[in-house]
């Protein structure tokens, strides 16, 4: 198995988990809130603390597979042209790899903020709901600098999907 399929199928599992978390603890939490009168208070911050990390997970795991919304409409009437098609492609890949960059900056700040401050109810590091933010921007950066050094075309194949 290549190691893209590794990866990809460990982000799958990543995810599933954090899903499977999360309907528990909201599951469990509903469960005894109209059952019993009372909840679990840590399953608030533990479904919070899933449902960020499996966002930017997903979105990692979009990248590659060209899965993240694209207005192809300019782009693809430049697909006569190579040149000005290479140019676009330059110019997109640019903005996401700026992106990535203002994300992570970001990220990496709040990182650090939260190193020394823990949550209120399971007392893990606060630092721990950004970092997957951080994690994301580097992986989808170091994707478009591989697309950029490969001079990767943009895939227009999803454009079927318009109306």
């Amino acid at each position: 198995m290549k190691p893209s399929q590794v990866l990809k199928h460990g982000a799958e599992a990543l995810l599933a988990l954090c899903l499977a978390g999360m309907v528990v603890c909201v599951f469990a939490n509903v469960v005894l809130r109209y059952g019993f009168g009372s909840g679990i208070n840590a399953t608030e911050e533990l479904s919070r603390l899933l449902f960020v990390w499996m966002v930017f997970l997903g979105a990692t795991a979009a990248y590659p597979l060209g899965q993240h919304m694209a207005f192809t409409s300019l782009v693809g009437m430049l697909r006569e042209r190579p040149g000005a098609f290479a140019l676009a492609t330059l110019a997109i890949r640019g903005l996401v790899l700026l992106a990535c960059v203002l994300l992570g900056r970001g990220a990496w700040q709040q990182v650090v903020v939260g190193m020394d401050s823990h949550s209120v109810v399971l007392g893990y590091p606060v630092a721990l709901l950004p970092l997957p933010a951080l994690l994301c921007s580097l992986a989808i950066g170091s994707m478009v600098l591989v697309e950029i050094v490969r001079r990767t075309p943009l895939d227009l194949g999803h454009a079927v999907d318009m109306e």
